[in-house]
């Protein structure tokens, strides 16, 4: 079954992945979550925001089956030490990964540890030691303490990937946990601050009604508190207590619309419920709201997974390449494209256009910006000149048979979805930056295109 699609370049491409058991879900360095969540890990690292380095994203919803997720399967027993000291370790190293599945992190800890003496090169123990490390480190008081347990989770974390560890969940740790251990508050407000710190601790723990009950006084002191919409909603998917999950999710996307994580918990709920069609939905409108991040499109690929579908984001390349050189636009012209009668000498006009963009229409569109970019304006006025140049000559009768992927482009112009095409399956860096002032007033149609061409219809 196939991930999310993986943001290039030049476009979206599918990679193959194999199919997941059911998933532990879980908050990046503050808490884990063990539940009935279908969110994957697996998309290509994205580039980060900014303060990522300092700041660890808490709403980070990290959904996996621990044995899968670990990418590693123990069979047989460890090659060292005595039978029977052999036999013990296999014991106690199948007891504690079992804690973990049942998201008894606390209580693996100490076996966890006992076992990395006995033997510190399973790189399949250190990763869960590291898992339940981070979960530690939120039941601690003091932030200094929080911050030195944080930093030697990040030490294990990485020493289980030296040692040939190659879980999502390990390196979406590693990505998000600082070196030095420091992540912002969740508040500058101190008594919000601490109602949080105090929900995630019980959390830990595993009491989720104690949690949620101090996230509930940070929701009164705070009203526009994110999280603390989010993580009660989290408390009651842990419960299993579904609608009240859903509704709690969508308190956090009225405080947020433009945040992921509440729309993809709410996918998960919805999944919980067996209501696929309205958790598609939801996966949907995590994407929308940050495509960019690479976890808004875990949803999607573990519905996808479930659905036994993949998702099909439009391949749409021209044969042609173009570069400047001192200000001189130059263009490769792919000789087979002037033979074929398919539409794909059409191609030409777009590396044109795209040469007059970054000779002097760029300038002239952004006058703010110093440097030269590919944007938004460029990509979709060249493509819709490749579309309309074909268009006219289907009518005309002047190309017998179209290249499929030109009749594509052909129909995402005539829909008017060409710009949700380039900005959600041929973004760059570039491009990326016009994505917020485009979703403001296009909502609808980052929906529409979705829907129609990425997502297969709920069956």
């Amino acid at each position: 079954m196939d991930s999310m699609p993986c943001l290039k370049k030049d476009g979206f491409q599918a990679r193959r992945r194999t199919p997941q058991p059911p998933t532990l879900r879980g908050r990046g360095p503050t808490l884990l979550r063990l539940g009935g969540g279908y969110s994957e890990v697996g998309r290509t690292k994205m580039p980060k925001r900014k303060n990522d380095s300092r700041r660890f994203d808490r709403s980070l919803a990290l959904p996996y089956a621990v044995l899968a997720l670990f990418a590693v399967t123990f069979t047989g027993t460890p090659s060292f030490g005595p039978a029977q000291e052999t036999q013990n370790y296999d014991a106690e190293r199948s007891r504690a990964f079992q804690l973990v599945e049942q998201y008894k992190l606390l209580d693996a800890l100490p076996i966890l540890e006992n076992l990395t003496k006995q033997k510190p090169t399973d790189a399949a123990v250190l990763a869960r030691l590291g898992v339940c490390i981070v979960a530690n480190a939120a039941t601690l008081e003091d932030p200094e303490a929080r911050r030195k347990e944080r930093v030697r989770a990040r030490a294990v974390l990485e020493r289980a990937k030296e040692l040939g560890d190659r879980s999502p969940l390990t390196q979406v740790l590693l990505d998000q946990l600082p070196p030095d251990g420091n992540i912002s508050p969740f508040s500058e407000r101190k008594d919000v601050e601490d109602a949080m710190g105090e929900g995630e601790a019980e959390f830990a723990k595993g009491d989720f009604e104690k949690a949620k009950a101090a996230y509930g006084r940070a929701l009164i002191l705070d009203p526009k508190q994110y999280e603390a919409a989010l993580f009660t909603g989290d408390g009651y998917f842990k419960l299993k207590q579904m609608d009240q999950a859903g509704e709690w999710f969508e308190r956090a996307v009225q405080i947020a619309p433009d945040r992921e994580t509440a729309y993809r918990y709410w996918g998960d709920a919805l999944m919980g419920k067996g209501e696929s069609g309205e958790a598609r939905a939801k996966y949907i409108e995590a994407v929308i709201a940050e495509p960019y991040n690479r976890t808004a499109w875990r949803g999607l690929a573990a519905w996808a997974q479930a659905k036994r579908v993949r998702l099909t984001p439009p391949v749409i390349q021209s044969p042609h390449q173009v570069s400047v050189k001192n200000g001189t636009p130059n263009i490769t012209i792919d000789a087979k494209s002037i033979t074929q009668n398919d539409g794909t000498l059409h191609w030409l006009v777009y590396e044109i256009t795209c040469a007059d963009w970054k000779r002097d229409l760029f300038a002239k569109a952004y006058p703010d910006e110093k440097e030269y970019r590919h944007s938004l304006p460029e990509e979709a006025a060249a493509l819709r000149k490749v579309a309309e140049g074909v268009s006219r000559d289907m009518k005309a009768g002047k190309i017998p048979s179209l290249d499929p992927s030109l009749a594509t482009l052909v129909k995402l112009n005539d829909e008017g979805l060409l710009e949700p095409y380039v900005l959600l399956t041929r973004a760059d860096a570039g491009i990326a930056r016009d994505y917020a002032t485009y979703r403001k007033g296009h909502r609808d149609k980052l929906r529409s295109y979705m829907d129609e061409y990425v997502v297969p219809k709920d069956q």
